[in-house]
């Protein structure tokens, strides 16, 4: 159920209500009894919830900080380690 947002055009006081969708709009202020009118919002932002989409859905769990060596760096590391192995 989404919360809309009410401000009464003779006293100006405004507040929130959470309804259903399906429920008719308020007309009459709780404060003054003058006429509401129902705001436009931008509406919620997304709500994350749980650990993360990082963690679930990025993170490679069986990686350790020594296995995180890229392409290029792994090659050149190997290409050093035949030459030393060749001038021995």
């Amino acid at each position: 159920m989404p919360t809309y947002d009410y401000r009464c055009t003779k006293c100006g006081y405004q507040f929130e209500l959470f309804q259903a969708m399906s429920a008719e709009p308020l007309q009459i202020c709780p404060q003054c009894n003058g006429e509401l009118k129902r705001l436009i919002g931008t509406g919620a932002g997304p709500i994350f919830k749980g650990t993360g989409f990082y963690q679930t859905d990025y993170k490679n769990k069986t990686a350790n900080s020594n296995s995180k060596i890229s392409g290029t760096e792994k090659k050149s590391s190997e290409s050093l380690k035949k030459a030393s192995d060749s001038e021995k």
